[in-house]
């Protein structure tokens, strides 16, 4: 192994660099992982932004990226019940980059036979979209509501909810020509928002009682209608904010139906509440996904020499699912 690796380094310009930097050495606590595959994320725009120095950014220099699939390369001291070879995926910075160090309690098996190019695709989505449902306490049975279904992580939450066990998956999206998708990953019914009023049309589906459960990734005033549209004593859990995150609510439509309201946000500070989620997601999920009744949505893989490419599709909004740099 050479001592150094590639990496897409943030902070020098409008667009990300590829350098040549060291690799890291894990310390205690942690993994070194050899990465195949990272996914890109909407986030890794913003922090690219966050961080130009051209346009008022910090000018801080970091590798980017935070999602990930590849095997375990060496260990720190203290690091679990890793080996080195083990295949394994996860979610922590620093990621678009041939090496990267991770908490090992962040990280995750890769189930067999799973290529790193579709598992670097899961680990934020599983994270959030399972995380979500165990805020809100979910159970089999209950019905659930996703708004913003058709982008990458919410059309990984429309295959957990039907995995483990929901009584109706409900899926809204803005183009027509998802609807097929979102059938085919599990959603009972598809909703055009741009077509049909929210709160009417959840009440239709469900018979006026509303959902058990709603995955809200759009926020702004679908996140209002998402209240009434919730059923007595439901939770409503607000991932991402699509639309913005200002929304006008009528308080009487959550009061009176006893609703319980949650935001989330999975970060890798908040190490005690991260950490059980990921440890939940191996029961039945992470099985769910060896059987592949949960898998991403590629939109295309790229060399990671060819990121300028990745990064115009990600900018241009019209990606289907995941953008994947390959670094095999």
């Amino acid at each position: 192994m050479t001592d150094t690796m590639r990496a897409l380094v943030s902070g020098r310009g409008p667009d990300w660099v590829l350098a040549e930097v060291s690799i890291p050495e894990p310390g205690p606590g942690q993994v070194l992982v050899r990465n195949r595959a990272s996914a890109t994320n909407n986030a890794d725009l913003s922090m690219l932004a966050g961080a130009d120095p051209t346009s008022g950014g910090t000018g801080e220099e970091f590798v980017a990226g935070f999602e990930y699939a590849g095997e375990i390369a060496a260990l720190g001291i203290d690091a679990g019940d890793w080996r080195v070879g083990d295949p394994v995926m996860g979610t922590y910075p620093s990621s678009f980059a041939d090496y990267l160090v991770a908490d090992h309690r962040f990280v995750l098996p890769r189930p067999e036979g799973l290529e790193p190019e579709v598992a670097c695709a899961l680990p934020t989505a599983l994270l959030t979209e399972f995380g979500a449902l165990t805020v809100a306490g979910f159970q089999a049975g209950q019905s659930v509501l996703i708004t913003g279904a058709s982008a990458g992580i919410g059309l990984i939450g429309v295959q957990i909810a039907r995995v483990l066990g929901a009584s109706q998956v409900i899926a809204t999206t803005r183009s027509a020509d998802k609807r097929d998708l979102l059938t085919s990953l599990g959603a009972d019914t598809v909703l055009l928002s741009e077509n049909e009023e929210l709160t009417e049309a959840v009440l239709a589906a469900t018979q006026g009682v509303g959902a058990d459960v709603v995955l809200d990734h759009v926020a702004g005033q679908t996140f209002a209608r998402c209240l009434p549209a919730t059923a007595e004593d439901g939770h409503v859990v607000n991932i991402g904010r699509l639309a913005g995150p200002e929304s006008g609510i009528d308080l009487d439509a959550l009061s009176y139906r006893h609703l319980t309201v949650h935001g989330v946000s999975y970060g890798f500070s908040r190490d005690w509440e991260t950490v059980p989620i990921l440890q939940g997601l191996l029961p039945e999920v992470l099985p769910a996904v060896a059987r592949g009744q949960i898998h991403p949505i590629i939109d295309r893989t790229v060399d990671i020499t060819d990121f300028a490419r990745a990064a115009q599709r990600l900018r241009s909004g019209e990606a289907v699912g995941k953008i994947v740099l390959s670094f095999t």
